[in-house]
């Protein structure tokens, strides 16, 4: 017997070389020029139309769905970047946690007065949404 390593067969695949790094800070600015083009056209158009309230981020996000639809697809960089945001994403409630603590003697004592205020605002924006989709869908059959 040899003391020399085993040779694998013919037949095997060798191991895969290493994945590339992952460009972090080129997936980044590409997130955020998407949302600062979308800041600066809501700007733009608020310019024109004072009462415009829309996201500057909504539209920045449908440039980046643009963009990714006329490329094909994200990339590995793109990828594995947003893929690293969104598992890190529930760090995002951390603060409103830290709040619920600090404050916990005030929702001990008018918490029962906010769940019933939540409560009824979400009923009646259901039903205020129920009651003006059935309206619009009503003044569409009539045309």
């Amino acid at each position: 017997m040899s003391d020399a390593p085993p040779q694998p067969a013919k037949d095997e695949t060798p191991e895969a070389p290493a994945s590339q790094p992952v460009d972090l800070v080129a997936a980044l600015t590409a997130l955020l020029l998407c949302q600062l083009a979308g800041e600066v056209i809501v700007l733009g158009l608020r310019q024109i139309y004072p009462a415009l309230a829309f996201p500057g981020p909504v539209i920045g996000m449908a440039l980046m769905l643009a963009a990714l639809v006329w490329r094909g697809v994200p990339g590995a960089d793109l990828d594995a970047t947003a893929s690293a945001i969104l598992r890190n994403l529930s760090l995002l409630f951390v603060p409103a946690a830290v709040g619920i603590v600090q404050y916990g003697s005030a929702l001990a004592e008018f918490g029962l007065a906010l769940a019933v205020a939540l409560i009824v605002s979400t009923v009646l924006t259901l039903a205020v949404t129920v009651g003006v989709f059935v309206l619009l869908a009503g003044n569409a059959d009539d045309r």
